[in-house]
């Protein structure tokens, strides 16, 4: 445990951001995983899942959870991943 002030502050801080980090996490992973699951169902119209993903990823980017390229990169695979997998249908 931290001994000082602004040591015990850095403490509290650390543990609400670490908080606040997880769910933006967890909102943009389960955000891809939705768009996985639907493709693995075999549905067609995936536009507005991909659309959620893209907002989560792009917050979290935002926020600091993810880095920018980190999050395009996600992007593309799971668009690619879902453009392929609709390709393969028809």
């Amino acid at each position: 445990m931290p001994n000082l002030q602004n040591a015990k502050k850095a403490l509290r801080q650390a543990q609400k951001r670490a908080v606040q980090n997880k769910i933006v996490k967890e909102a943009y992973k389960g955000a891809l995983k939705a768009v996985r699951k639907a493709v693995e169902k075999g549905e067609t119209d995936l536009t507005p899942l991909l659309q959620e993903a893209q907002k989560r990823l792009d917050k979290a980017s935002k926020r600091g959870v993810l880095k920018k390229n980190a999050a395009a990169r996600k992007l593309s695979r799971l668009s690619k991943y879902a453009k392929r997998a609709l390709a393969e249908k028809k």
